[in-house]
């Protein structure tokens, strides 16, 4: 049989499980994305990843400010879903929108819960220099994050890996083990856990203070800082040139070997010496230019060996 899905997601990261949701055959009734937001150049509004995919599917999308009024309330029980699929959506969810669903609602969450619980766990991962992370299936409680884990599968995180790169492959392994979860619910053998008492932390939003990189601290706090949010929003440092300071962000970086007072050019391969060793600067961005390699990036500005950033 199949199941009757209410689907709520916002970003990229939610596409490839909604897709593989209408794969599996299941009827997707509805999906609630956050509404349009000004964005470019234009400040013109634009629709969300979900919301373009979804339109673009034939799915009815809707996409309320808040669901805690009675009347949207109302609108999200007339789908009569069996199940809600709930993956990056961005909006806490009432006690009646949760209930309204016979079988509940599932959510992804790209953490090993209960620790980054929050907005921000895939960052937060990265940037804290953990080895590991999971995409798991949990049943939305009233908490944040708080509800049992039902599905679970562990993901290595790599040295050099950014959160961008890691992102993609939390996605694709989160959609699978969504529609693993929605075939045992079917089946009725979806049992979950409540989450251990201990190991809880959160995943707080990115703040725009923590992207300026301090050379002070230690090489591996650096690298992690950088990859930790590569591409978006980017970890920057500033340099004067010309009398003109610039914000250049670094889109990626390797660990390295060097000493000197923190921020110093070590050699003319953009290693920089940090509070203890070092790092090399691998992908950097000038602002209104395109990314480029460290060896591209040089040829049109100079950071000589011996300058401080």
């Amino acid at each position: 049989m199949t199941l009757r899905i209410v689907f709520m997601g916002t970003p990229e990261f939610s596409v490839p499980t909604l897709a593989e949701i209408m794969g599996a055959g299941h009827d997707v009734v509805a999906a609630y994305c956050q509404p349009p937001r000004p964005a470019g150049r234009g400040m013109a509004e634009r629709k969300s990843p979900v919301h373009l995919f979804a339109q673009s599917a034939g799915i009815s999308v809707l996409t309320p400010k808040s669901l805690k009024g009675q009347a949207e309330q109302q609108v999200f029980a007339s789908h009569q879903a069996d199940v809600a699929v709930i993956v990056a959506y961005g909006l806490l969810l009432p006690g009646p929108v949760l209930t309204s669903p016979r079988d509940g609602c599932l959510n992804l969450h790209p953490s090993a819960l209960p620790r980054w619980r929050g907005a921000a766990p895939i960052q937060r991962a990265v940037m804290s220099g953990d080895e590991q992370t999971a995409v798991m299936i949990m049943r939305i409680d009233e908490g944040l994050d708080t509800g049992p884990i039902c599905l679970a599968e562990a993901v290595a995180i790599g040295l050099n890996v950014t959160v961008g790169e890691l992102q993609d492959v939390l996605a694709l392994r989160g959609a699978d083990l969504m529609v693993r979860a929605l075939a045992a619910l079917e089946r009725g053998s979806l049992d979950c856990t409540a989450q251990p008492k201990s190991g809880i932390t959160y995943a707080a939003k990115i703040s725009k203070a923590e992207s300026r990189i301090d050379f002070a601290n230690p090489a591996r706090d650096v690298h992690n800082l950088i990859r930790g949010i590569s591409p978006f929003p980017g970890a920057w440092f500033e340099i004067s040139q010309g009398g003109i300071n610039e914000r250049i962000k670094v889109l990626r970086s390797a660990l390295a070997d060097g000493a000197g007072p923190p921020g110093k050019v070590l050699d003319d391969s953009l290693t920089v010496a940090c509070g203890d060793d070092a790092v090399r600067l691998v992908e950097l961005q000038r602002a209104g230019k395109k990314p480029m390699r460290t060896e591209e990036f040089l040829r049109g500005f100079s950071l000589v060996r011996g300058t401080r950033l």
